[in-house]
């Protein structure tokens, strides 16, 4: 039997020149900004015209790219190789090439059996995960698939996720200075409140990663935090920059962990290993350390196929408004 596995994931500028058409798919998403469509792509294109110089200057900071889509491919290839058999992984991007249509393509042309999506956002927002299926599905049709197809939709606590983010606790923890007392600092991308406050789950999924995360590395000096605000509205917190503020006041060393990002992209690259650090210096912060995602890391990898290969991993792909389910929540 041919399987199709479509790995998603958001995308990333490939060069300067897409920066701006990339922040301009960003916030054309209803799921960002949730207003009709003729006032929302105006309002999309002057945020990334007024955005663009800025986020422009962070992905010179690591080479003008993202490298997010390479990322994603490693872990693609991967994956292919753990499931084995008639299996295909196809990548989907929400924001940037290869987008859905792309790969919906591709998929109809290879005819598998089966089709099962999934996602590289461990925890469920209507902002990631919902957006992506909904594109696939629009994608899907316009494609002529007709193979069934089920989805995962969440893996907060998946053990392989867990445990590769562990093991890379402590090996980046097994570089710690001696005489230093460290806080580790479980780093998520934030969301504004008010999405949160309709229903999204992603917050308490965030806080079950994080609860998953200590238990396994059995520490006590922890605090759960979220990165990458924009814009006036109040996002939920505490906010990462804070706690990092607050590391230094404690005297205290910070292990930074992205607990919410599978591959290394610009808000790893830069906003935690750049931005972060720097800060962490004027802060007086005495070491700072930052964990890698979980990569390709077999445990990670091994349980992406786990929840591939076991039907009750996963859902029908019509779950496109609200989580409640998912086996590892």
């Amino acid at each position: 039997m041919k399987r199709a596995v479509i790995l998603f994931n958001l995308g990333g500028p490939d060069s300067p020149q897409a920066v701006e058409p990339f922040l301009t798919n960003l916030f054309n998403d209803p799921a960002v900004i949730d207003l009709p469509s003729l006032l929302r792509g105006p309002l999309a294109r002057f945020i990334a015209r007024r955005r663009g110089p800025i986020a422009r200057e962070i992905y010179a900071k690591i080479g003008g790219r993202s490298p997010i889509l390479e990322e994603t491919e490693a872990q693609a290839r991967a994956l292919e190789m753990a499931l084995g058999g008639d299996t295909r992984v196809f990548i989907a991007m929400r924001c940037w090439k290869p987008f859905s249509d792309e790969a919906a393509r591709a998929v109809a042309a290879w005819a598998p059996d089966e089709i099962v999506l999934l996602p590289l956002y461990p925890q469920y927002s209507t902002t990631t995960t919902q957006s992506s299926f909904k594109d696939w599905h629009e994608a899907a049709i316009a494609a002529g698939l007709k193979a069934p197809t089920s989805a995962v939709c969440c893996y907060p606590q998946l053990p392989g996720f867990i445990e590769a983010l562990a093991a890379n606790g402590r090996e980046m923890a097994a570089r710690a200075r001696s005489g230093v007392s460290y806080r580790w600092l479980l780093s998520a991308h934030g969301l504004p409140e008010r999405v949160i406050a309709r229903g999204d789950p992603y917050q308490w999924q965030t806080e079950k990663t994080a609860a998953a995360l200590v238990e396994r590395l059995g520490i006590s000096d922890w605090t759960l935090c979220y990165q990458s605000r924009v814009g006036p509205l109040k996002w939920i917190g505490p906010a990462t920059d804070a706690e990092v503020r607050r590391a230094g006041a404690d005297g205290k060393g910070v292990i930074m962990v992205p607990i919410a990002f599978v591959s290394e992209h610009s808000e790893t690259l830069v906003e935690l290993d750049i931005l972060y650090k720097d800060l962490a210096r004027e802060a007086g912060v005495p070491d700072y350390l930052r964990v890698p995602t979980a990569g390709v890391r077999r445990e990670f990898i091994a349980g992406l196929a786990q929840l591939v290969l076991e039907p009750t991993n996963r859902t029908c792909p019509g779950m496109f408004s609200r989580c409640g389910h998912g086996r590892w929540r």
